[in-house]
């Protein structure tokens, strides 16, 4: 196979399987490999009709659902290069996204951001909208797609052809065009089916954009070629009612996801004092069962308390969720620890962009979610002098679009792929430290990686985001969304958490923020990373005050 179109093309002799579902129209409709074959034969013969040739690049800014996946498949079926951009991304990265990979058209959702896009760009691309009425210059899908599109085309193609360009949401700086093969992707889709099997009688819910890689490869690419129907959530808003209602049994997310269920059910919880304790019984006896330490007694009063605790906690994520994959961001040990002790699989795993994502990940019979578990098969790793983690494989990138530099300094002339992030191997299994751009030196010369102390402060669920500031300060300094606003008792918290850390990594101060951080206001990743330089700037003020203080009153 060297087309990532032959994922659909395989089932082409199975026309009534149904490939996906999703709400449309106040209904939820399911969608055959004939539909989607036939769309995205009608999307083939408009690229046609345009005179596009291998090669050139069609972006999509759309939300998940079978239009995305019938308009990716057309383009990689005829040798076309796929550019996903975030449909609630701002119309300047996206105008910067869509000239850096000279996109020959663009496919919005609606008219929501036309305006602004092509006020933005002095040459903007063909632009093409789904839904709404669409004003010139741009042009309605209705009316301009054929009705008929002859038979869905995957065209042979050298393994090593280009398939996409992903623009990374970096925390700093612009986005650079991560190059990916036909051969990066479908490797990382063959190796991530030998560590998680999808059954016959499974159903994926799709919770991440398809813009990012994360979900792209697990939440698309996986299950297609596994044959696994894919449920599209209607939004995080609506994620709970979509679960109930689809009662799906694999879930792709970000952690994010699953520590707001937690904090629903510990608000549920506050109000009684006896479910509160049971439960929390529940999760310690559950836990111990997962690690293999529990005695008898042990897993006999867990089997009391699982159909009366554990399982109507777990119906909220719809009753029959055998498998959750977590990744794109650290996972807190506390959210793992409450999730497993009840009983769910919940499978922790890492990648980057780069490596088309996945590296490495837990596995259902070797599971420690301290870590994001054992490299893929195929995937090689090691640590350089830094303790950065680098990676070698078929999954890695062709390079950085435009980019030497870039592609240079983070990929070896010999493959190795330098992840940039801080890492640890034990017995096998990776565990992620921090990113080492991050790290943060203090006046006094000690070194501090934020990300491995924020996480501990996470474990409090007092806190909701936080983020430490100290560059060159002589002590930390911790910007908290939390529901608390003594900063007295946000530090005592917080420096609870980091008894096992060195005595000069304690809060000294804390700055309460009362609004979280969105991806909306830019201060989050899609896979909801904090944008660690644009909360800075945005709380700049707020952190020079708390110093300046801080040196009058010495």
């Amino acid at each position: 196979m060297s087309n990532l179109a032959r994922l659909l093309e395989q089932h082409r002799a199975n026309p009534e399987k149904i490939l996906y579902r999703q709400h449309i129209a106040d209904a939820w409709q399911d969608f055959s490999v004939r539909d989607v074959m036939a769309l995205a034969a009608r999307w083939q013969q408009a690229f046609r009709s345009l005179g596009y040739e291998r090669g050139d690049r069609v972006a999509l800014c759309l939300r998940n659902g079978v239009d995305w996946v019938a308009i990716d498949q057309a383009a990689l079926g005829l040798g076309l290069v796929v550019v996903p951009l975030y449909a609630d991304d701002n119309p300047q990265n996206l105008a910067w996204c869509l000239a850096d990979s000279g996109a020959r058209l663009l496919v919005l959702e609606n008219t929501r951001l036309l305006a602004a896009l092509t006020g933005t760009m002095q040459a903007p691309p063909t632009i093409v909208c789904l839904h709404g009425e669409v004003p010139a210059p741009a042009i309605s899908a209705g009316g301009w797609l054929p009705e008929s599109g002859g038979p869905f085309e995957v065209s042979d193609l050298d393994a090593h052809a280009l398939a996409t360009i992903v623009y990374t949401s970096g925390t700093t700086g612009r986005p650079k065009g991560v190059m990916l093969s036909h051969r990066n992707i479908l490797s990382n889709v063959a190796a991530a089916l030998e560590v998680v099997s999808l059954h016959p009688g499974d159903l994926l819910i799709s919770v991440l954009p398809l813009s990012h890689m994360f979900e792209r490869t697990c939440g698309y690419y996986v299950p297609l070629q596994a044959g696994v129907p894919v449920a599209y959530a209607r939004s995080v808003n609506q994620i709970a009612e979509d679960l109930a209602v689809l009662r799906p049994t694999v879930m792709v997310a970000v952690p994010r996801v699953f520590e707001r269920f937690l904090a629903r059910i510990e608000q549920a919880l506050a109000a009684s004092p006896l479910k509160r304790g049971l439960f929390h019984l529940a999760v310690a006896l559950g836990w111990r069962r997962f690690r293999g330490r529990a005695c008898a007694l042990e897993r006999a009063l867990f089997r009391l308390l699982q159909p009366v605790v554990a399982q109507p906690l777990l119906d909220r994520l719809g009753g029959s969720m055998r498998l959750a994959v977590v990744g794109g961001a650290p996972l807190e040990l506390r959210v793992a620890r409450t999730f497993l002790g009840l009983g769910l699989c919940m499978l922790q795993g890492y990648g980057l962009t780069e490596a088309s994502p996945v590296v490495a990940g837990n596995r259902g019979g070797d599971n420690d979610p301290a870590s994001v578990g054992a490299p893929l098969p195929g995937v090689e790793i090691r640590l350089n002098e830094a303790r950065e983690l680098l990676v070698r494989g078929s999954s890695v990138m062709l390079g950085y679009w435009h980019n030497p530099e870039a592609t240079a300094e983070a990929l070896g002339a010999d493959g190795w792929l330098n992840t940039g992030d801080l890492a640890e191997i034990r017995a096998g299994k990776i565990y992620i430290k921090g990113r080492s751009k991050d790290i943060l030196v203090l006046s006094n010369g000690e070194k501090v990686s934020p990300q491995s102390v924020e996480m501990a402060i996470l474990g409090d669920p007092l806190f909701e985001q936080v983020m430490l500031a100290g560059e060159g300060r002589a002590y930390l300094v911790l910007l908290a969304v939390s529901r608390e606003s003594d900063e007295k008792t946000l530090v005592r918290r917080a420096n609870a958490q980091l008894k096992d850390f060195p005595r000069w990594v304690r809060v000294r101060r804390a700055i309460a923020v009362q609004e979280p951080w969105t991806l909306a206001d830019g201060l989050l990743t899609p896979t909801m990373k904090v944008k660690r330089a644009e909360v800075g700037r945005k709380f700049s003020a707020q952190i020079e005050r708390v110093y300046r203080k801080a040196i009058r009153t010495v």
